[in-house]
């Protein structure tokens, strides 16, 4: 099927399922920064320009917005009634907007869709839009599984073979020692961000003690896992750079060879790509090694598209449709090399060719999400707040893992008892 042969049909699908037919109206579609700039952008509007000509009186205008300012303006515009119609957002952020009413349901306008449609999109990233009967707030977009990018360089010249990645932690842990021993960095400090706590937590345990049971109101986390996990981390401590994996410090330290191992998503790849044209950069991209050989560590996480309620809802619902189908994200993913949630266009075969989208369709596989389940209640502050308070002490030796373990397990569920 085409391109315009999908957007003719998604038309008529709408129609034949009580959409509305085009007319003079104009979308707000508000989308990542980094979407609305370079060839991102240039695509966004490809997308936009071929959506109009099928909805002949229609205008889509694009706003690009930092993560905090997409969140922040789409509260405020539930409050003040001025919601863009189509938005982009992080699953884990859903709840917050269902609350404010920022979100349709759009359950029954999917349920309408083709299942040849529907059946495009992960699985798991479906049921993360979909928390209970008769409700679905978001449909599938982009996302990513933890990656281990390797300065190939540094791991050298401590004299560690790098034709294969860890075999597992204890692997892993013997080659970061040997990067300090040769007066390196091994690893940003995991302690810093949720997120590489959540990557550490992947190491040893899974999703089913991660997260929280909203009906107790407690935290799933296994104090026996997390014990393990935290002496990781005291493990890990004395062979850190003191950076987290999200400041450009840390990048700074990976390109200029000082680093050796950066847990995170494919994003930082353009700059590490950049740098192997500019000063030599050596390095790769495999899976975060676990516990055992058999095991991955690590995190996923999902962006989603959101509609808002109101009286272009239909005609919202359709761009939405139009912009996550197979043709449209597969285009996305070969201009980016990035994976998506739309597991029928990571299928093309010049899709998944492409070494990162192989390699994040895997991680995508084997890795946990970061705070599960989605769209059910909003996470309290206190929660992810806590955990990265009680790792970053028993990290520093305040407490024992065990202590800390405790502790913690304690105090989360003090936070969200309210």
């Amino acid at each position: 099927m085409t391109m315009r042969t999908t957007a003719a049909s998604l038309l008529a699908l709408a129609l034949a399922t009580g959409g509305t037919a085009a007319g003079a109206q104009t979308l707000e579609y508000w989308v990542y920064s980094d979407f609305a700039q370079g060839e991102a952008l240039v695509l966004q509007q490809e997308f936009i320009k071929e959506f109009q000509e099928s909805h002949p009186g229609v205008t889509v205008n694009i706003v690009g917005k930092g993560d905090d300012d997409l969140t922040a303006g789409q509260i405020a515009g539930a409050a003040s009634g001025n919601l863009p119609d189509v938005f982009m957002n992080a699953v884990g952020v859903g709840a917050q907007l269902v609350d404010v009413g920022a979100l349709a349901n759009i359950h029954d306008k999917w349920m309408a869709m083709p299942e040849e449609f529907r059946a495009q999109f992960n699985k798991g990233a479906v049921e993360n839009c979909a928390p209970r009967p008769e409700e679905m707030y978001c449909i599938p977009y982009t996302g990513y599984g933890t990656l281990l990018f390797r300065n190939l360089t540094v791991l050298e010249e401590a004299g560690i073979d790098t034709s294969a990645p860890p075999a597992d932690w204890a692997d892993w842990l013997a080659q970061m020692e040997k990067v300090k021993a040769a007066g390196k960095f091994a690893i940003p400090d995991q302690a810093l961000v949720f997120n590489s706590i959540a990557e550490m937590y992947g190491v040893t345990g899974d999703v089913s003690t991660w997260g929280i049971d909203w009906e107790s109101k407690t935290t799933r986390i296994d104090p026996a896992v997390m014990t393990s996990v935290l002496e990781k981390f005291v493990a890990m401590q004395p062979l850190t750079s003191g950076t987290s994996r999200n400041d450009q410090a840390t990048k700074d330290l990976f390109v200029t060879n000082q680093l050796a191992f950066h847990t995170i998503g494919p994003w930082v790849n353009p700059t590490y790509v950049e740098a192997v044209e500019n000063s030599g950069l050596k390095y790769d991209f495999v899976l975060m090694p676990g516990e055992t050989a058999d095991k991955h560590g690590g995190i996923k996480n999902f962006e989603i598209v959101g509609v808002a309620p109101g009286e272009n809802l239909d005609l919202a619902f359709e761009f939405a449709t139009y912009i996550t189908a197979k043709e449209q994200m597969a285009r996305w993913a070969k201009l980016l090399s990035r994976y998506n949630s739309n597991d029928a266009a990571m299928a093309e075969a010049d899709v998944a060719a492409l070494p990162l989208v192989a390699r994040s369709v895997a991680a995508v596989e084997v890795t946990m999400d970061v705070s599960p389940p989605y769209l059910i209640q909003p996470v309290p502050a206190c929660y992810q707040s806590t955990v990265v308070d009680y790792v970053s002490a028993t990290a520093d030796g305040e407490f024992t893992p065990e202590e800390g373990a405790a502790e913690m397990i304690a105090e989360l569920n003090d936070c969200l008892a309210g």
